[in-house]
């Protein structure tokens, strides 16, 4: 006799692969965001301003950075920690991450030197990785995402 397997109606934290993606993706911008603080792994700490595109401080070498700029990366990482615990969560997460991420890249590409908008420093490393994230984090939400959907 077969038995059919019932869906489970207890939730696991990153229970399936579109929250573990949420998951890591969550602890690396936490890690990136503590990172952006970090004499050695940030060169210049002392030139890191709040907000602007003259703070001077670079993670690990390549990347501007500024206080608002590692609060974003620690905010977003709290998010994907957070979003985790559910796969609607964890594929939203992914998907609309990656949304905000190709508008901070549009942002980066329109937005530098002493534009008045330029609160966030980016530079051209910046906009690599964040066209980068960008289309990982949409196709990752999408694929997993519908993937997880079928099974369900």
């Amino acid at each position: 006799m077969h038995s059919v397997a019932q869906p489970s109606t207890t939730a696991k934290y990153a229970g399936t692969p579109v929250q573990v993606v949420a998951l890591i993706f969550g602890i690396v911008f936490l890690a990136v965001g503590i990172a952006g603080f970090i004499p050695g792994l940030t060169t210049d700490v002392d030139a890191l301003l709040f907000w602007g595109s003259d703070s001077g401080a670079m993670l690990l070498g390549i990347f501007q950075v500024s206080i608002l700029h590692n609060i974003v990366h620690l905010l977003f990482g709290a998010a994907g920690l957070w979003l985790a615990s559910s796969f609607a969560g964890s594929r939203n997460y992914l998907i609309w991450g990656g949304v905000v991420y190709g508008l901070i890249l549009v942002y980066g590409l329109f937005v530098s030197g002493d534009h008045p908008a330029n609160v966030v420093p980016v530079n051209t490393a910046d906009n690599w990785l964040h066209g980068a994230l960008a289309v990982a984090m949409i196709l990752l939400g999408v694929l997993l995402g519908r993937r997880g959907r079928a099974s369900a």
